[in-house]
Order: C-alpha cells, then sequence, then structure tokens
C-alpha cells in the first residue's frame, strides 16, 4: 500500500432495505436518505446493536445522553420520532417493540456487512475516491447511496451544512409558555452558546438593527421566522435559525429549527424536553452542541470550546432576562442597560460576564473608577465563563485595570487567531495600536474588523481616528461617510467631526457639528470641552474658561462625574501651561474631588507640578505608582514626565533628559488622557523644554518642530500653540535669530484675539523685541 493510501475497518449494518452508516450517523433506504436527528439515529444505532434484546430505558438514556439529566419524556418523545422516520404507523411497530416495564427491542434482523475492509484513495473536500474490495453489487449501491447523502446533507467532509465563510441569523424564540422570562432570554443564552464556536458567525445585533430599519420596521422588532429569514436574504446569509419553547402538561419541550433562508431546505432540527424550568438553560447547551455538529465543526473544536451555558452565563433564568435586555440597550441606551445589569449582578452575584460588560459600559461613559470595580470582579470570576467571554474579560482587564497595552495586544492577537470570524478582537486591536502610536496598523486592524462585520461601528469610528493622527483627514471623512451610509453613529463621531473641521480651519464645520451635538447625550458636554480647549489654544482663556464650565456641569448634569473630573483636569493643565498658578491649583483640586481615575490624577498632579505645589504632586505621583505598578501610561509616562519636570525645577535639566527616555517609545501615542484634550506629545514637548533647559539649541528645535509637524495629534492642546514660542526660543538659542523670528510672529498670529493680560503673552513680546 502506497504512503498515500490507509485502511479502515467501518461498520455497515442492514435490516430490510435500511443502510445504517455509525461513522457519517447516515441512514439509507432503498437509496434514498432518512432524515434523523442526532439523537434518534443514536437511538437506532444502540437498539440495531442490541438486536432482538431488550435495551432497558435507563441504559438507552445512558448511552445517547451520558452527561446530560433526561427526563424519560424525552426519550419516548426520540422514540415516536424515530418510528414515524422508519416508517411504523401506531397499530404496526414493525421495528421497534415496547417492552412494558422494561424498554425497548427492535425486531427486525440486523446484518453487519462483511468485508468491510475500504482503501482510502485520496481525500479532499471536494472528491472522495473509494476502491472497494468487497464486489457485491448491494455493496457498491450502498456505498454510492451513502456518498450520496453525505455529500447532499452535509455529514462528512465532502460538503458541511455551513462553510468557514456563511453566516447565520438566529430569530427569537416563540414563546408558547405564557411565561415571560423567556423573551429574549432563549435567545441570548443561544447566542451566547453558538458564539463558542470558532467556525460559525451569528450576524451581530448592530447588523440586524440596520437591516430592519432598511426593511420599513423599527429597529427593536421581534425577530420572527418570517422577518429573520427576510433579513437572511436580504444579507446573502446562508441559514436561519429559530427556537421555540412550549409546555406540554408539566414538561417543557425545547427545540431549534435551521434552514436554508434561499431554499427553504431544512439543515436540522433539534428538540428536548425537561420536567422543570431550571434545567432549561442546561438543555440549551445541549442543543447547540448538537447543532454545531450537525453544522460541520469538528468533534474536537467542540469538545475544546463549549462551556455550558450555566457556567458561561448563569444558571439563573431571571438573571439571564435582565442580562440580554440589558444587552439590547448597551449602546443604545447605556445608563438604563447598566441598572439592568445591576439587576443581574444582585439576582446571581457571580455573573461574570454580566459584570464585564457593565465594566465596559462604564469604560464608554468615562466612569473608569466604576469601570475598573466591574471589571477586576469580571476577571476573579472568569472561570464562569465560555472561551470567547473570557476573552472579552481579559482584554477589557489588561487594558482599564492592569493597563498593561502589550498583554492586552498578546490576549487580542490570540482571540483574533483563535476565533478569526470575530470583529471585535480586531476593533480592541485599532485602538491598542493607537495607545502604541502604530497608526498604520491600526488602520489595517479597523479594515479586518470592517470585513468581518461591515455594520460594526467601532471599526468605522476607529479607522477614522487612525486616519486623522496620520493627518489623512479626507480618508478619515470618508470612513466617517460610509459610517453614516449604513446609518451606523455614535456620539463620538460628532466630537471627530469637529476635530475635522478645526484641523481644516473650517469654522462653519465647528458650528454645525457644535450644534448637531445639542442635547445629545456623551456629545453635548464633550464637544462643549473641545471649544474650552480652541478657545484656549488661540490665548482666549477668559472664553475658555466659562466654556469648560459649561462642559463640566453638563457632565455633572448626566451624572457623569468621571467626565467631568477629566475636563476639570484638561483646563487645570492649560491654566499651568499658560502660567496662571491659582487658576490651576483651583481646577486641579476641583478635578481630584471628583475622581481618583489614573488620567484624572496624573492631569491634577501634572497640573500642580507645573504650578510648582511639589508636595501635592509628590503625594499623587506614589499614589499612582502603588496603585498602578503595570499600568503602561502610568510607569513610561506619566511618572517619569512628573519625575523630569520635578528634576528640572531643582535645575539638573541632563537628569531629567535622562528620566524622559522611557518615554521615547509613546512619544507618537495617544495617552488614556486625550479624551480631555491633553496629553498628547507631552513627552517631545518636556524633551525639548529640557534640552532648551540644558542650552543645547539644537536639540530643542528638533522637538518642538515634531510637535508642530504633528498638528493632527496634538490637535488644539495648548502645547501646540505653545510650541510656536518654544521653538523661537530653541533658534533663538541656537544663533538663528531669523527662523526664531518668524517662530515668534507665527505664535503672535495664533494668539492674535488673545487676552491681552495674560503673563505668558507679555513675556514672549519682550523676548521677540530683544531679538530685534
Amino acid at each position: 500500500m502506497s504512503a498515500s493510501q490507509s485502511k479502515v475497518t467501518k461498520e455497515l449494518y442492514e435490516f430490510e432495505s435500511f443502510q445504517v452508516d455509525p461513522e457519517k450517523e447516515t441512514v439509507v433506504r432503498a437509496g434514498k436518505p432518512v432524515p434523523l436527528t442526532p439523537k434518534t439515529f443514536q437511538i437506532l444505532l444502540v437498539l440495531i446493536r442490541s438486536s432482538q434484546e431488550v435495551v432497558t430505558k435507563d441504559d438507552l438514556i445512558k448511552a445517547v445522553w451520558p452527561d446530560t439529566f433526561v427526563e424519560e419524556a424525552n426519550l419516548s418523545r426520540n422514540i415516536f420520532m424515530l418510528r414515524k422516520a422508519l416508517g411504523e404507523t401506531a397499530q404496526d411497530h414493525r421495528y421497534i417493540v415496547t417492552v412494558p416495564g422494561r424498554g425497548y427491542r427492535f425486531a427486525e434482523s440486523v446484518r453487519l456487512v462483511p468485508e468491510q475492509e475500504l482503501t482510502v484513495i485520496a481525500a479532499s473536500r471536494s472528491l472522495l475516491q473509494l476502491e472497494v474490495k468487497e464486489t457485491k453489487r448491494w455493496l457498491w449501491i450502498a456505498v454510492a447511496a451513502v456518498l450520496l447523502v453525505a455529500c447532499g446533507v452535509g455529514v462528512s467532509q465532502c460538503r458541511p451544512v455551513l462553510s468557514a465563510k456563511d453566516t447565520v441569523v438566529l430569530a427569537d424564540f416563540a414563546n408558547s409558555t405564557g411565561d415571560p422570562v423567556f423573551d429574549g432570554t432563549l435567545r441570548q443564552g443561544m447566542a451566547v452558546e453558538l458564539e463558542q464556536s470558532p467556525f460559525l458567525s451569528l450576524v451581530s445585533e448592530d447588523r440586524i438593527r440596520r437591516t430592519l430599519v432598511l426593511m420599513g420596521s423599527p429597529a427593536d422588532s421581534r425577530l420572527t421566522s418570517e422577518i429573520s429569514g427576510q433579513i437572511c436574504q436580504r444579507l446573502g446569509s446562508a441559514a436561519v435559525i429559530d427556537g421555540s419553547i412550549a409546555r406540554i402538561g408539566s414538561q417543557y419541550v425545547l427545540g431549534i429549527h435551521a434552514a436554508n433562508c434561499h431554499t427553504g431546505e431544512t439543515l436540522d432540527d433539534e428538540q428536548v424536553q425537561v420536567g422543570k424550568k431550571e434545567d432549561i438553560i442546561g438543555a440549551l447547551t445541549h442543543i447547540a452542541r448538537s447543532f454545531r455538529s450537525r453544522t460541520g465543526e469538528s468533534l474536537a473544536t467542540i469538545k475544546k470550546h463549549t462551556t455550558p451555558l450555566a457556567e458561561a452565563t448563569t444558571p439563573s433564568l431571571d438573571a439571564l432576562k435582565a442580562y440580554s435586555t440589558a444587552w439590547k440597550l448597551a449602546f443604545s441606551n447605556p445608563q438604563d442597560a447598566l441598572l439592568l445589569l445591576q439587576r443581574a449582578t444582585q439576582i446571581d452575584p457571580d455573573f461574570a460576564i454580566a459584570y464585564a460588560l457593565q465594566g465596559r459600559l462604564y469604560a464608554d461613559i468615562w466612569e473608569s473608577v466604576l469601570s475598573e470595580q466591574s471589571m477586576r470582579k469580571a476577571w476573579e470570576l472568569r472561570s464562569r465563563a465560555s472561551d470567547r467571554e473570557r476573552f472579552f474579560i481579559e482584554v477589557n482587564y489588561q487594558d482599564r485595570v492592569s493597563g498593561n497595552i502589550d498583554k492586552t495586544r498578546e490576549v487580542c492577537q490570540v482571540w483574533a487567531q483563535t476565533y478569526p470570524r470575530d470583529a471585535l478582537p480586531h476593533g480592541e486591536l485599532t485602538w491598542i495600536y493607537q495607545e502604541r502610536g502604530n497608526y498604520e496598523e491600526s488602520v489595517e486592524e479597523a479594515r479586518r474588523a470592517i470585513d468581518l462585520d461591515p455594520d460594526f461601528t467601532p471599526g468605522y469610528n476607529n479607522l477614522a481616528w487612525a486616519y486623522i493622527f496620520l493627518n489623512r483627514l479626507d480618508a478619515a471623512e470618508d470612513a466617517l461617510q460610509r459610517a453614516s451610509a449604513r446609518k451606523l453613529e455614535m456620539p463620538e463621531m460628532l466630537v471627530m467631526r469637529y476635530y475635522i473641521a478645526f484641523l481644516n480651519g473650517d469654522k462653519v464645520g465647528m458650528e454645525r457639528a457644535a450644534s448637531q451635538a445639542q442635547g445629545q447625550f456623551g456629545a453635548e458636554d464633550w464637544i462643549a470641552d473641545e471649544e474650552a480647549s480652541v478657545l484656549a489654544w488661540s490665548g482666549q482663556l477668559k472664553q475658555s474658561r466659562m466654556m469648560s464650565n459649561r462642559a463640566v456641569n453638563l457632565a455633572l448634569h448626566g451624572n457623569q462625574r468621571e467626565r467631568a473630573a477629566m475636563y476639570e483636569a484638561g483646563a487645570a493643565v492649560r491654566e499651568a501651561l499658560f502660567g496662571n498658578v491659582p487658576e490651576a491649583r483651583r481646577r486641579a483640586l476641583a478635578a481630584r474631588e471628583l475622581s481618583n481615575g489614573r488620567h484624572v490624577e496624573w492631569g491634577t498632579a501634572l497640573a500642580l507640578t507645573l504650578s510648582g505645589d511639589y508636595s501635592q504632586s509628590q503625594r499623587l505621583m506614589v499614589d499612582l505608582d502603588k496603585r498602578f505598578p503595570e499600568d503602561t501610561y502610568v510607569q513610561l509616562t506619566y511618572l517619569p514626565m512628573l519625575r523630569a519636570l520635578l528634576t528640572l525645577r531643582e535645575g539638573d535639566p541632563a537628569k531629567a533628559l535622562q528620566q524622559l527616555q522611557p518615554a521615547a517609545p509613546y512619544d507618537l501615542a495617544v495617552p488614556g488622557s486625550w479624551s480631555g484634550f491633553f496629553g498628547n506629545l507631552y513627552p517631545i514637548y518636556f524633551r525639548g523644554s529640557a534640552y532648551l533647559a540644558n542650552r543645547q539649541g539644537p536639540e530643542a528645535t528638533a522637538e518642538f518642530q515634531k510637535v508642530l509637524d504633528h498638528r493632527a495629534i496634538v490637535f488644539s492642546d495648548p502645547i501646540g500653540a505653545l510650541a510656536h514660542l518654544q521653538l523661537g526660543r530653541a533658534l533663538a538659542l541656537a544663533g538663528n535669530k531669523t527662523r526664531a523670528k518668524a517662530a515668534y510672529e507665527g505664535f503672535f498670529i495664533l494668539w492674535k484675539n488673545a487676552d491681552r493680560d495674560l503673563p505668558i503673552l507679555r513675556q514672549a513680546r519682550s523676548e521677540s523685541a530683544h531679538l530685534n
């Protein structure tokens, strides 16, 4: 036998005109396939292997459901389905005989086909060639029939029911029990189960909502079988899965039906009967496993990536109901979603993924302290989650609790490799690469996320930011237009439009974005803070303070203390950089009163250091170091900059330059404080200040020029204006008076409408006059 050949010994049974192939789980009658569910097939196999012998009900249940508690009524229902498939009638139990009080007996004679040695010549997804050593004519017919069935219904490698590129629409479960706890809950539970599969890809909730709107239906319409089928056809998906739950006496019957939404062909039917409400979550797990097997997923993958639903989520239907409702509201109404998640975790304090979603929603509305608390709890309970959910928990824990950017990136990469059809890890990587200053990589990850899910809103959002930071504003606008064309919007996109208009010098566009943000939760206060930043950038500090107050008040009115604290911290840094010591200290302390989040605390410490309040800033530095020992921002940028500034105040610029070295790899990265419009490019700016203090004019010139060359990253941060002034000082120190005068003039043009009493402006005019 050649190296390409191998021998396999097969079982193949025959009774009357039926042929049964245990390996392929197929039954053929006179050359035509007999449709059976996996469990009914297994029952048949146990009975024919014990032909003419009584098999007790207990033995049947143990053989077919080895790891699951199953009511006897469920066995009876499967026996009924098997009899129907074999063609028995209520009057004629020709094949399966009931033995009262004991079990069942297969009455027909069963033959094991002899000499079943088949030589596999070659195998591929498209072709399976067999050399059959048995020459009996009926065996050729049986083999041909088995291959026909296998390739026709996809139970072998010839053609799985679903391919690796197909998507599936999951419908709501039809609930005829009258118990509302099942509404939405069973669908969410099934989604969690199926999303454990690296092979399957469910159409995302965002995409379903958008398609419903295009169909002229409300975005929150109930996903009936008919509506889900229409969505499936519109999106070019392969199949629709609809479920049902009914009550028959004291029993619950739970099932799913999967069909090709274009041809109507049934791909799978699964049904389980349980006696108690508490067993329904376990039944979902059983059904999902069977469905995954029927779609073509390997048993090894199913075994590796299957966590029972009760462990992956919660054993409580009420808790799962609260979670599933919160999930629907998560992005449209995060505050109501958070209330529901609190209820879910009160019902089940061990509900890991509920804590994780809670933490993520808190992060999205900038409540970092509450986010960290929830994420830490999810992390402690991560063993009670599926593999996919554990990735979600670990990524968010590393990113938002430990703050280790490299660990976060590594987990995301493994997540993406394990679940190659999941857009979410690529969406996370887009932001992680921006945190590292790797904007081209961010673009690539955003594109991958959008390719996997064209309605993945964060993909477009992060793609646009990456293009902005690369100063490719036209490409950023195109990404926003593409999102808008698909009816994908989020508050941050309005902020981005304001940002782009500012960089383009488009005052009308800035006013339009600010006007559109009026009354929009999550956008109005943020753009108000942007307007404050732009006013300060042009030296209009008095107006900037009033706009900052408005941003803070809007955030507090929306019960968002962390956002308000970030706005206060940004305002404090602006005042400190411009030399307004009393206002800087007042704002810094106000920020600290509202929050001790890491980015707020860093901004507060920075403002106090620049204002000369070294004792308080050092206390904050000790606190940051103690609380965030792994945090990339804190350990490699925030603390090195604060230490360097303290060293500069002590008159040792050479040492300050050494202290700034750890921050060098993150010079062009976007830090966590960027959302408060301060912090971008600060390592470069402070390094330039240290070179200036060390009388190294050319080196200082290079650093300040770098700030000016990356205006799309610095945006309206005060250092974007002050870099002109600092560049003039560096050029003057280097002996280049002509360029120095031009740099000073650039600063004066920028501050032509500045408040006249600003000390830093008077000092700049004096320095410029000396150059002349």
